[in-house]
């Protein structure tokens, strides 16, 4: 089509063409705009996440990302964090904007000022980012070297950023400036403001919810649900925080450097250990109602550490609880319901024996006897060996599974009789004050790391397996996030600090021609930030030791 250079462009359904090379690809994405849903907003050329700024070279191999695909919803979300960030200085110039957590289908933010944030002033600065996205402003990046980042980072009044990026490994360091506002999100953003048109600010006291199209739909906004629950462990969290005396990985650095490592993780371990006794002091009080424990969460969240550690604490207050594990009432595998790969699809409710299960629950609860099945994964048939149970008077069922919150997994016990638990790792520690941990990447990793070890599963294999994961997720188990009686939170927020030695030669080993190529490198960008700690002073009980070994409740 064009003479050299000449560059190859993957279009939507396969289709490709080629087009003139030695232009941005901002230049290039304008020519082939019409062939996807929504604004370009990056691509990956040659494996490698690039943003639009990228001047393509001789044979690059180039896929443009919109808001449907994962890694432009994230630049989309990244920048419209920094729209935020900027329109909030300009109306209130002292103010200190800190990006929370996920909330609602949205992202919940802070706003530090005097006075307090109100709704008028939520609606003052969505009405400023609106006015700055009709003026197509450029947002310009740049390298710079780290003592002139440092500068700017001092400059600005960020003083998380320069505890941050005072150990940066590199020379250089890449900004993006919005006008006069200079900063690092830590990823790649759009080229200009006008492509962030799709946006609202919800005021939530004491902050706001910046809400943004999903990827299955880009033209709209999701509607937003209000997770009560959920916000509280965060609060909850960030009350933890103050406790450790810290909130972002520039000052955990320094508190690790200066030796302060071990008290952390001790400190930590016991805010978990001290919640998870609240928990069954809760059970302990109503245990004349309480026939069946629930522990739901998603992947990696350490629901089976959780529920070794609550049944210790309930036989403390005089409570056996006789645990049954769902998987043995899985259907034979000629039963499963098939995914849409046309593979058993494990992770559905349907896969479960719900008729059985839930007769043997009833029989179990009225003090009768039942023999339990066992499950051969081998044969993918359910097996009889034996295994009678009776439960002793007063003594409660603990399940622990992804359908935990669901009435179908239990439809024949009421409601009063349950305890639902939900457990996951919500991250609260965050990587500078605009620049969030994904709670996804936090139990992405612990996958990462329990699958190679305990599974012989390499991280590759877990990468590209997480988004059938994450689809099961949202299918099965965020949607009951609120019908649980109570929320645990399993992060931990020195754990990436020991991670980092488990996972980071794991990541390593994928190449650059490799589908997960890209969620390795930001991984490893990730990781690279954290001043790692030794894994000896984790204790054997600890949620983490799931993932790394040496749980004194999985004894090889």
């Amino acid at each position: 089509m064009t003479k050299d250079p000449v560059v190859k462009i993957i279009l939507p359904a396969n289709k490709t063409i080629t087009t003139a090379g030695g232009r941005s690809l901002q230049e290039i994405g304008s020519e082939v705009q019409e062939y996807y849903s929504t604004d370009i907003v990056g691509a990956v050329v040659n494996g490698k996440l690039k943003d639009l700024a990228y001047t393509a070279e001789h044979n690059d191999v180039i896929s443009f990302l919109d808001l449907t695909a994962k890694e432009g919803a994230r630049i989309y979300q990244r920048s419209l964090t920094f729209l935020l960030i900027y329109a909030a200085r300009q109306l209130f110039p002292d103010a200190q904007v800190k990006i929370e957590h996920s909330l609602g289908k949205g992202l919940y933010c802070e706003i530090e000022k005097t006075p307090p944030l109100n709704a008028a002033d939520v609606a003052s600065i969505e009405e400023k980012m609106r006015e700055i996205v009709a003026r197509d402003l450029p947002i310009e990046k740049k390298k710079i070297s780290i003592k002139e980042a440092l500068a700017i980072f001092k400059s600005e009044g960020f003083e998380d950023k320069v505890s941050l990026y005072k150990r940066f490994p590199g020379k250089e360091v890449t900004v993006y400036s919005l006008d006069d506002l200079t900063d690092s999100l830590h990823g790649y953003m759009v080229s200009r403001t006008w492509v962030l048109k799709k946006f609202a600010l919800l005021f939530h006291a004491p902050g706001l919810v910046l809400r943004f199209p999903g990827r299955e739909d880009p033209f709209s906004l999701p509607p937003y649900v209000e997770q009560k629950k959920l916000f509280n462990i965060f609060r909850e969290t960030e009350k933890w925080m103050e406790i450790l005396g810290f909130e972002t990985v520039g000052v955990l650095n320094d508190l690790i450097e200066q030796g302060h490592g071990p008290d952390i993780i001790r400190i930590n371990e016991a805010l978990h250990e001290k919640k998870i006794a609240r928990i069954a002091d809760e059970i302990t009080e109503h245990k004349n109602d309480i026939r069946v424990i629930l522990i739901a969460g998603p992947s990696s969240s350490g629901k089976t550490t959780f529920a070794q550690r609550l049944r210790i604490q309930l036989m403390v207050n005089g409570i056996r609880p006789y645990p049954i594990s769902i998987d043995d009432y899985f259907l034979d595998r000629d039963r499963t319901p098939l995914d849409e790969s046309g593979e058993p699809d494990f992770e559905h409710i349907e896969a479960i024996d719900l008729a059985l299960f839930n007769e043997h629950l009833t029989k179990l609860i009225n003090g009768k006897e039942v023999e339990i099945p066992t499950y051969n994964f081998s044969t993918g048939k359910r097996e009889y060996r034996g295994h009678v149970a009776r439960l002793q008077k007063g003594q409660p069922l603990i399940l622990e599974g992804i359908h935990g919150l669901n009435e179908r997994l239990t439809a024949s016990i009421p409601r009063k009789n349950k305890y639902k638990i939900y457990i996951s790792a919500l991250t609260a520690l965050s990587v500078d004050r605009h620049t969030r941990i994904h709670t996804t990447d936090t139990r992405l990793l612990r996958r990462i790391v329990r699958d190679k070890q305990f599974r012989g599963i390499s991280a590759l294999e877990t990468i590209r397996r997480w988004p059938s994961v994450r689809r099961g997720e949202e299918r099965d188990i965020f949607w009951l996030q609120e019908e649980a009686d109570i929320m645990f939170n399993s992060s931990l927020v020195y754990e990436a600090a020991v991670l980092k030695e488990f996972a980071v030669p794991l990541l390593q080993e994928i190449k650059q021609h490799e589908e997960g190529y890209i969620d390795a490198k930001r991984l490893l960008l990730f990781l690279s930030a954290f001043v790692p700690l030794n894994p000896n002073d984790v204790p054997s009980n600890s949620i983490l030791r799931e993932f790394i070994g040496e749980s004194c409740f999985f004894r090889p």
